[in-house]
């Protein structure tokens, strides 16, 4: 499948001062030809939250959480580690009540960026589902009482709405597991997605609630089968990472991904990544059969496997060149799959040495998107991330893209220029923002607000705040 690429090219933009919901923030708004966004409030949940750096990220702000905060019937969501490595989830009601805070009866097993908490709702029977601390060992698990998130104005907020934390999903025993992620299905069933063995040999698996029991659907991608590198090298196993696990119109599952190999022969140098090639997978019955970019049904959820082909793959890329795993997507209103991701670019290097140096000084981010004739098109994006980390993509109601970089750096594109006219909207290093960001998709879908949570920078092991800051989008 042919994929043409384009160089967009960046916008002038100016600023002006206006007033901020929240005295302590001074907002801007920023104008420009394209989507705009304002901030409205920047609030703090916890002067003190766990701070460690690991693999160049923090256990409570991982960008491949699904969902880290999340918004239903009125009220947010979230959850994150305090600095004495308990567990907490809060609410508040929307669109700037107080937050309130219960703490689980949990503490944080290791110093793991991994190891988060994501959040899930099962709409069937009003549950808040919490799923943490978590790196190829058995899940902690904890689900709120019925009624909790549906009716959430006559409940008052405490650790007694909760359960026990167990290990399995209600004796459902998932076994060792990396990346516990939440989606909601058309039919308001709750899935649970995850990967099972490790990095380079591992497979991804699923599980769904339907509001009375889990039950365990099981795997849907190959650990195994031979890929062959440019170098010569094959390697036999892999793990597919994923960008998502998004539901679009008419009730399709997209999920777009990388494989890392397992074997690190295939790599021009040891201090790279052995992630390659973007590669793109559909479901029609919710996640049960697996079709390719051209519609062949390429395995099935608890038979065929998922496996290693070249006939999934929308945008080809050797595994010389750092390409993060676990970006970002997004569905339009049209049901075409949009892409973030992030690599450093041959212009710079064939050879990337060091995967973290090299990202910063010379990693670019890419816009992949299928066009509703089916042909997937790749916009680089012009302005830099200068970071190692990962970005998070938005559509607003009207298609147009926000991307939330590294350090909460907003930049914009709109659907009328067809994704090319990019905008860096919002970029305020005052914020301290460390690396990676989290957003809440359930509220720009409700209200066209987006809710950023954010831990900002510290050093060694020293706590520092964690702040969700609110923006109006257009």
């Amino acid at each position: 499948m042919k994929l043409r690429t384009l160089l967009a090219t960046c916008l002038i933009l100016s600023g002006s001062s206006v007033a901020s919901a929240d005295p302590s923030v001074h907002s801007r708004h920023y104008t420009a030809l394209g989507p705009t966004v304002t901030l409205l409030r920047d609030t703090q949940l916890d002067p003190t939250a766990i701070y460690f750096v690991s693999f160049d990220g923090l256990v409570n702000n991982e960008s491949f959480q699904q969902d880290a905060i999340v918004s239903f019937a009125g009220y947010q969501y979230t959850a994150w580690y305090t600095a004495d490595r308990s567990a907490l989830v809060a609410r508040r009601r929307l669109p700037d009540g107080a937050w309130q805070k219960a703490v689980l009866p949990h503490t944080l097993t290791t110093n793991d960026s991994h190891n988060v908490i994501s959040l899930g709702i099962s709409p069937t029977d009003g549950r808040l589902h919490v799923a943490m601390d978590t790196h190829n060992t058995t899940v902690f698990y904890v689900k709120s009482e019925a009624g909790l998130v549906t009716s959430p104005g006559s409940r008052t907020w405490s650790p007694a709405r909760f359960g026990a934390v167990q290990r399995t999903l209600d004796g459902v025993d998932l076994g060792a597991m990396s990346y516990p992620q939440f989606v909601v299905t058309p039919e308001r069933r709750l899935q649970f997605s995850y990967r099972t063995g490790g990095s380079g040999n591992g497979t991804n698996e699923l599980a769904e609630y339907d509001g009375t029991a889990w039950r365990k659907l099981g795997k849907w991608s190959s650990a195994t089968g031979s890929w062959t590198a440019p170098n010569g090298v094959t390697s036999t196993t892999r793990n597919m990472y994923l960008h998502g696990l998004t539901y679009g119109p008419g009730g399709r599952l997209h999920a777009a991904f990388t494989w890392r190999e397992g074997n690190a022969g295939v790599l021009c140098n040891q201090g790279g990544l052995t992630n390659h090639d973007t590669g793109y997978v559909t479901s029609d019955d919710r996640g049960r059969t697996w079709r390719g970019p051209a519609g062949q049904v390429v395995g099935t959820t608890g038979g065929t496997l998922v496996g290693v082909s070249q006939s999934l793959v929308v945008d080809p890329l050797d595994p010389n060149h750092g390409l993060m795993n676990q970006e970002s997507q997004a569905v339009d209103s049209a049901g075409q799959p949009h892409v973030i991701i992030s690599y450093v670019p041959g212009r710079f290097t064939q050879c990337v040495t060091g995967y973290a140096a090299d990202r910063t000084r010379w990693g670019r981010t890419f816009h992949v998107f299928r066009t509703a004739s089916g042909a997937w098109t790749k916009v680089e994006v012009p302005i830099a991330p200068n970071a190692t980390g990962r970005t998070r993509i938005v559509m607003d109601r009207n298609d147009n893209i926000y991307l939330i970089m590294p350090f909460a750096r907003i930049v914009t594109a709109s659907k009328a220029s067809n994704w090319t006219d990019w905008t860096l909207v919002f970029d305020r290093p005052s914020l301290t923002v460390f690396g990676e960001v989290n957003v809440d998709y359930s509220r720009i879908a409700g209200e066209g607000v987006l809710s950023v949570l954010y831990q900002q920078r510290s050093s060694g092991t020293t706590p520092s705040p964690i702040r969700v800051a609110d923006f109006r989008l257009g």
